[in-house]
């Protein structure tokens, strides 16, 4: 046989072959307080299951929707928190767990679940453990009974002592923990004009507040969030190097990066501060940045090149330590063994 004749033999035998189709492009969008719509791809009908638990089976889950061919379901979730839909394949059995990427919280900021992300081996981040959050001073009660729903375990503060103590969680019963820095040894003697240049100093300004992270997460006692006060940059670094660690891609550890944009309140982060408090330094800087008439507007986290900004933290860690593994490995503390735990601990 020619060799134009096999390439035609192969097609035709690809096209004679059934299609595996699959649950692609999922995600879930809230339409109203008390409503949200799941969206999906796939080219055969789909079982929708709904839970208030990230890890229900289909035998614990409520069947919501049956033979769905719409790509699409919309549905009350009065009641659930953080609602988890399984999307059953009707051909082939095979299910896809989703949820909404940020907590709908009244008055918080870039609360969010990291579940769902493509990670080591084909698996993915299981959802309702790993959280990511902006600062939480100003939370109502009803976002406070959200997050109580959450089942929180452990909760990392990775902001300076100025910034903790201007702006206390409200979140209570839950283990905290915080490392003391000044938010001078953060900006110096001010902001500086290249946030790159900020963000190259993460790795190790960062160091013990990560080692704070790793450790409780190889812990694994259950449901864990870490924050900042804009939840996007401190916290932004410690995700990237939580999801490089996970062996999430790059491209879209700076696509959850960049959502922060998205998802930001800078209203909520910090509780309203009176200007004439010039006693506090620290006070009147943030009671004079509330008076920005575009505070309310979040920074976009790009550079003149509009390449991300966590992409100089990146550049200083291959630079000096070769790798991400290599950077968690000497600095961090998190070797090989502890990466494969992770991974057992919280893909799926």
């Amino acid at each position: 046989m020619n060799r134009t004749a096999a390439i035609v033999g192969l097609t035709l035998l690809a096209l004679a072959m059934p299609a595996f189709a699959h649950v692609t492009e999922e995600r879930v969008e809230r339409t109203a307080t008390d409503k949200v719509t799941v969206f999906w791809s796939d080219k055969t009908p789909v079982d929708v299951y709904l839970s208030d638990h990230a890890d229900a089976s289909l035998a614990d889950a409520k069947l919501v929707s049956e033979h769905n061919r719409a790509g699409h379901f919309e549905t009350l979730v009065t009641g659930t928190a953080h609602p988890i839909f399984l999307l059953k394949e009707v051909k082939d059995g095979s299910v896809v767990r989703i949820a909404e990427r940020a907590l709908p919280l009244a008055q918080g900021s870039n609360f969010r679940d990291l579940g769902g992300y493509p990670a080591a081996d084909g698996r993915h981040i299981r959802w309702g453990v790993l959280y990511r959050s902006g600062a939480t001073p100003v939370l109502s009660d009803a976002d406070l009974a959200q997050i109580q729903s959450l089942g929180l375990k452990d909760m990392i503060d990775l902001r300076t002592s100025e910034e903790r103590s201007l702006a206390p969680t409200r979140i209570q019963g839950v283990r905290y923990a915080a490392f003391n820095y000044s938010l001078t040894s953060l900006m110096g003697s001010q902001l500086p004009s290249d946030a790159g240049s900020l963000y190259s100093r993460f790795p190790t300004l960062l160091e013990p507040q990560l080692r704070m992270l790793f450790h409780t997460l190889l812990a694994d006692e259950g449901p864990v969030v870490y924050n900042c006060s804009a939840g996007q940059d401190r916290t932004g670094f410690a995700t990237a190097m939580l999801l490089s660690a996970l062996g999430v891609s790059r491209e879209v550890i700076f696509s959850d990066y960049l959502l922060s944009t998205t998802y930001r309140h800078p209203e909520f982060e910090m509780p309203k501060l009176d200007p004439a408090q010039t006693n506090n330094p620290i006070a009147a800087y943030y009671a004079r940045a509330q008076q920005d008439p575009n505070y309310r507007k979040p920074t976009r986290l790009v550079d003149a090149n509009e390449r991300p900004l966590l992409q100089s933290s990146f550049t200083e860690i291959e630079t000096r330590w070769g790798s991400v593994e290599a950077y968690l490995a000497k600095e961090i503390g998190v070797q090989a063994a502890d990466l494969a735990k992770l991974r057992d601990d919280y893909l799926e």
